[in-house]
């Protein structure tokens, strides 16, 4: 694989501490790096993301999508020679976990009203 087609990528955490650098090739695919992320995920930290689709990463502003090769993501100013880029990772619970505990909670708050006219 030419040297050119590799790309040195950083991801900064919510805390800011870094997972990496690391080493891609250019036909990488973000969700590639977003599982990654998720099996080198340090230790003790408040957050853990338990599969890739709770990650989002982000790089010059925007989201990436998960079919998205590397190639495609980097931004023009990340051409610099000898560069890392930097990707920020967010973590975000998948939401049918939430919508479940939801429910769970709802049902033992119901309400019983009743009436009565004299």
């Amino acid at each position: 694989m030419p040297e050119e087609d590799l790309v040195d990528i950083k991801f900064r955490l919510y805390d800011g501490s870094d997972i990496g650098p690391f080493r891609y090739s250019s036909a990488a695919t973000v969700d590639m790096l977003k599982q990654r992320i998720v099996s080198d995920w340090p230790k003790g930290k408040t957050f853990l993301p338990k599969s890739a689709n709770e990650v989002k990463l982000i790089s010059s502003g925007k989201i990436l999508e998960n079919n998205k090769t590397v190639g495609q993501c980097k931004a023009p100013f990340g051409d610099i020679a000898g560069g890392v880029i930097i990707m920020h990772v967010v973590v975000q619970p998948s939401l049918a976990k939430s919508k479940a505990e939801k429910k769970v909670d709802d049902s033992s708050k119901k309400v019983v009203c009743s009436c009565s006219i004299m």
